[in-house]
């Protein structure tokens, strides 16, 4: 596999080509105390504001902010726009899907300038709350409105994509021929993570795919499903388990360390960021990362700069590094089995390979 540069810069550089082309409630969410307001919101394109008088919030998912996954990426993204340009940002947690909808209206009540749902969930939700304030900008990942929205910019990624290759990994790399993958909820978001993973093992490994072993545990916050399910599968012969399960995949670290510590082989590959930085390489084989930090930087940067622009819905994949492995796989996956992802990402880019969905 050919070294790669830094995944982050490359997905930055990549949004600035594509995009310029067309989230309990917690008081410590906020980064600063500047008011803003969104006068002149009525136009979405525009922000005549300074940046430190701009208010961008974000709602989080089930998993809530410190899910060491997708809404931790885009809280991340936010503390960094606020470094950045002084903008405020805030963030609100969802304890369950029926504080979803409460949370993006407290950011419109509150006069924000932009708001974010984070994940899949947020789609009925969102398309209710733009329908009804078509005046104030919203962003979503992971998911698109359930109609076309003018106010409503929409990034969504191909993680089937980068599944297929962690799913070479696995193939090549599993010692039992026993494999898992362990999903939040099963919603076509996390059932594309199934479908790319099985076609990546099936392409190098067909009997290992035949008897791969699938769990949904329901929750995207339940670090002790995730444990229970992760143990089962061990359990079972499993050396390889892909995670897609939010802070439910928590557990499923948690278990394959004790596993470790008893002297077993096995290992875990995370999801949305390069989760070894905080699980340690030791358990950690590699990780399907989704560009959901840079994402959220540049349409949030892109409203400071009077450069937003709604009603695009932008698809990020392996052409655009917008899902892919991070450089820290090399201390656990060999050269060659590297190099075979390499090869395989080649064939996807060029159409050589479609990767189902499902």
């Amino acid at each position: 596999m050919k070294k790669q540069v830094g995944l982050m810069l490359m997905i930055i550089l990549a949004l600035t080509v594509v995009l310029s082309a067309c989230g309990s409630k917690s008081d410590n969410g906020a980064n600063n105390s500047n008011t803003g307001s969104n006068e002149g919101a009525a136009s979405p394109g525009n922000s005549e504001a300074p940046a430190s008088k701009l208010k961008i919030g974000m709602a989080t998912d089930v998993g809530g902010v410190n899910d060491k996954s997708f809404n931790q990426s885009a809280w991340e993204a936010l503390k960094k726009v606020t470094a950045d340009t002084g903008a405020e940002t805030k963030y609100l947690e969802s304890k369950s899907d029926a504080d979803m909808e409460p949370n993006l209206r407290a950011f419109v009540s509150e006069k924000y300038d932009l708001t974010w749902g984070i994940g899949f969930l947020f789609s009925d939700a969102m398309t209710k709350v733009a329908k009804e304030n078509p005046d104030s900008k919203f962003g979503l990942i992971d998911a698109t409105p359930t109609e076309a929205l003018p106010n409503v910019e929409s990034v969504a990624f191909a993680e089937n994509e980068g599944s297929y290759l962690v799913g070479v990994v696995a193939g090549l790399m599993t010692k039992t021929n026993k494999i898992g993958f362990v999903g939040g909820m099963k919603i076509p978001v996390i059932k594309k993570f199934e479908a790319g993973f099985k076609a990546g093992i099936e392409a190098v490994n067909p009997e290992a795919a035949k008897g791969l072993k699938i769990n949904y545990v329901g929750d995207f916050s339940k670090p002790d499903l995730g444990k229970q399910a992760a143990a089962t599968m061990y359990d079972a012969g499993v050396d390889i388990i892909f995670h897609a399960s939010g802070a439910s995949g928590n557990g499923v670290f948690n278990e394959a360390k004790s596993r470790k510590d008893a002297g077993k082989d096995v290992w875990v590959i995370g999801v949305d960021k390069d989760q070894s930085l905080e699980f340690g390489d030791e358990i950690t084989l590699t990780s399907m990362m989704k560009g959901v930090e840079a994402a959220v930087y540049k349409v949030s940067k892109d409203l400071i700069d009077g450069n937003w622009k709604g009603g695009q819905v932008v698809t990020l994949g392996l052409k655009d590094n917008g899902v892919g492995l991070p450089e820290t796989s090399t201390k656990n996956v060999p050269a060659d089995v590297l190099a075979k992802v390499e090869e395989y990402k080649q064939k996807i880019i060029s159409g050589e390979i479609t990767v189902p969905t499902e």
